[in-house]
């Protein structure tokens, strides 16, 4: 079993060799000619690829080299700080609503449930993860159809609602105030439909996000603080869980997850805007926008204005590599 993971880490390596640089890494090594060659490959045109050049160096020239990233990032200005309440919450959500919970001790869930036989529960433990993968490849297909904040909607009041009901009728088992066969076929469904709205949302929405908000001075520092607050509450999660049933019961448990999913929807509303279709320095101008908080729709029209004011200016750097490009 171990073994088997050497096979994606080959694939991995190997394609390595034919992965480009990121472009705006380049831009900010000052390898501009790089950069426009990687943009080339990857724009429908060259007039396309000059303008998002364009930007990338915009975007690049607005950090303070006299600054160190680590003070910008612990004295942050106002739309960095935006930035680190959106990335650092999302992914701090994504564990404390007890995902971890529901995939490591579903055993222990169906168990409580009034599931008797190991078999039983492995067919169940089985089919949560199935269900898990499943509907990852759903998200891969609407993420960039129906964009990263419907998604994360579905997927919060989808979660509160599952794990609601799964406290609901461990509850109700407990008390003997429902059949046995129907408990355990909600318990089931309310466990995999948990993970099903996980998966179409919240997991992999997180990380996109993530790797889209931050400026490019700060963003590996600051995708990499997310991350470990990710791992953090991950790890809590899966350590405190087997105490807090002891201490609240397992149904209490999940009605705490429960609260916790609900104020993640919350927390989308209030904090995190739409960035589908936006280039990563059209999502910077968003958050630079004191309407941070309002309406995907309103902010877009924030965004737009701010780029009608930028148009004009890097109109004159577009045409100009157009041009060292032809030339070249």
């Amino acid at each position: 079993m171990l073994g088997v993971g050497i096979l994606p880490s080959v694939f991995v390596g190997c394609a390595l060799f034919v992965i480009p640089e990121s472009p705006r890494w380049l831009v900010m090594q000052k390898r501009v000619d790089e950069a426009r060659n990687v943009l080339l490959r990857v724009s429908n045109s060259e007039a396309e690829a000059a303008e998002r050049l364009a930007d990338i160096e915009e975007a690049t020239g607005v950090s303070n080299p006299e600054k160190s990233v680590w003070q910008e990032l612990l004295h942050p200005s106002p739309s960095l700080r935006r930035m680190m309440i959106t990335g650092f919450g999302i992914q701090c959500f994504q564990q404390i609503s007890g995902i971890d919970a529901s995939v490591y001790y579903s055993p222990t869930i169906f168990r409580g449930a009034g599931i008797k036989t190991d078999n039983k529960i492995l067919v169940a433990t089985v089919a949560v993860g199935f269900t898990k993968t499943m509907f990852i490849l759903v998200a891969i297909f609407l993420i960039d159809r129906v964009g990263r904040k419907p998604l994360l909607y579905v997927s919060t009041i989808g979660m509160t609602v599952c794990l609601f009901g799964l406290a609901l009728f461990l509850g109700l088992l407990a008390l003997d105030l429902v059949p046995s066969n129907l408990g355990i076929m909600m318990a089931i469904l309310a466990v995999c439909g948990n993970v099903a709205f996980f998966s179409v949302g919240l997991g992999p929405v997180c990380w996109v996000l993530s790797s889209e908000i931050f400026p490019l001075r700060v963003r590996a520092q600051a995708c990499a603080v997310g991350a470990l607050g990710n791992r953090l509450c991950s790890g809590l999660i899966a350590m405190s869980f087997l105490s807090l049933t002891k201490a609240i019961s397992v149904a209490g448990t999940f009605a705490l997850f429960a609260a916790i999913a609900a104020l993640s929807v919350f927390f989308v509303y209030s904090c995190v805007p739409e960035t589908k279709g936006k280039s990563l320095e059209q999502i910077e101008m968003i958050f630079q926008s004191s309407e941070w908080q309002e309406s995907a729709v309103e902010l877009g029209d924030v965004e737009h204005s701010v780029l009608i004011e930028n148009k004009l200016s890097r109109n004159h750097k577009v045409i100009s590599y157009i041009g060292e490009a032809n030339h070249k």
